[in-house]
């Protein structure tokens, strides 16, 4: 049988198995197979790999292989730490769509404001065709999802914690400079925009109409929000996560008396 010595640098090594990490390995194939079904082939999908050196030469992922190459697979440069450069926000893709799994990162990505596509009755092929038809980044936990053909671009989400998801998010696409903390709506995901007093009468208690709060409005859904009782903890949350991305480290966020209200992240602390 032919085959090729492999090395994956940096986060792709998540996605060998232990004892090829971190160094050369060989692997054997049948036939003149791809370099792209190679590498989902050993585990890591297409939207992971941001180039493929063979043999001294960047190469794409259609090329065939005979045997005896030399092949090195890297990730984003960003994640890599190439010269230590940083894309601007304005260079980089920032909607998502997030498979089933994901939905309380969803929330924590629409309180930072950004577009993320999420909802629990999507099977697979529809969620994986939406997102290449919007232009969508897969986000997803599902190695299978972000294998299929149609996703041009998509990350493995690592851990299963929802704020180290928001982390990951945020460092693997330099998205801190990008972020706009309370301009979406938590729960279908639109764009708020500053409403009156009279275009929320009915819409939120009497009482709180009292209290004379500045007022915002889902463009889309209609919902209205205002910065009540869990603002300052939400704004707490969102300060700590994009110090995160930036420092390392785990700061401290304010304490949450109810898991809910971190769980269900109610925008502002009030909504209809």
């Amino acid at each position: 049988m032919p085959q090729a010595t492999f090395r994956f640098y940096a986060e792709l090594n998540d996605f060998l198995a232990p004892a090829r990490r971190g160094r050369s390995f060989e692997h054997a194939f049948w036939g003149s197979p791809t370099l792209q079904d190679i590498l989902e082939g050993l585990g890591a999908p297409h939207t992971e790999v941001a180039m493929i050196v063979v043999d001294g030469e960047e190469a794409p992922g259609t090329r065939r292989l005979r045997g005896g190459e030399s092949v090195s697979v890297f990730p984003e440069w960003r994640t890599f730490g190439l010269g230590g450069m940083k894309p601007g926000p304005d260079s980089i893709q920032s909607r998502f769509a997030l498979d089933t799994h994901l939905g309380r990162l969803a929330r924590l990505l629409r309180l930072l404001g950004f577009d993320s596509l999420y909802t629990n009755d999507l099977d697979d092929s529809t969620l994986a065709s939406l997102s290449a038809e919007q232009g969508r980044i897969m986000l997803s936990r599902d190695r299978g999802l972000l294998k299929r053909r149609m996703v041009q671009r998509g990350y493995w989400v690592r851990s299963t914690i929802p704020r180290q998801q928001a982390v990951e998010v945020l460092r693997r696409f330099a998205l801190d400079e990008a972020c706009r903390p309370f301009t979406r709506c938590l729960a279908c995901n639109g764009e708020l925009r500053p409403a009156e007093e009279v275009e929320i009468v009915g819409r939120v208690p009497q009482a709180v109409l009292l209290e004379g709060w500045a007022f915002s409005m889902c463009r889309n859904c209609g919902r209205a929000y205002w910065p009540g009782s869990h603002y300052e903890r939400l704004k707490s949350l969102a300060s700590a996560l994009l110090i995160e991305s930036r420092l390392g480290g785990t700061p401290e966020i304010a304490p949450i008396e109810r898991p809910e209200e971190c769980d269900g992240l109610r925008a502002h602390g009030g909504s209809t």
